[in-house]
């Protein structure tokens, strides 16, 4: 099991930027054996796909919400996975959260992911 700690999020105006990581860690563990994901919920709301990133870094995918705005980044020797945000909307306004799944794959679904951080939130005022 890895565990999984979000920081960076906040208030920002419409049109602004928040970079958001997320430090993974865990007993006998390598960041390397997991996609990573990002996901967010809104009152009220399902939680909702953002972005994931492979095991390697080599393969991404982002929801179309997000797409030319947000970028999903992964440094494995330091056993984190970055967002950043940019251009953003008050409807990015969420709880963000960050999610391991061990997997070779690129999990986009919430069901596939095992390992959840506590969520930061991030607020876009208008």
């Amino acid at each position: 099991q890895v565990q999984l700690v979000e920081s960076g999020g906040g208030l920002v105006q419409a049109g602004g930027s928040l970079r958001l990581s997320c430090a993974a860690s865990g007993r006998t563990f390598s960041f390397s054996w997991y996609a990573a994901g990002w996901f967010r919920q809104a009152p009220g709301k399902a939680r909702e796909f953002v972005a994931c990133i492979s095991w390697s870094g080599g393969r991404i995918y982002y929801a179309d919400s997000v797409k030319g705005r947000f970028t999903i980044s992964r440094d494995n020797a330091e056993n984190t996975v970055s967002l950043e945000m940019n251009s953003l909307k008050p409807e990015d306004t969420a709880v963000y959260y960050c999610a391991a799944a061990r997997t070779t794959g690129l999990p986009t679904a919430p069901g596939d992911f095992r390992s959840w951080g506590q969520g930061t939130q991030v607020t876009v005022s208008s």
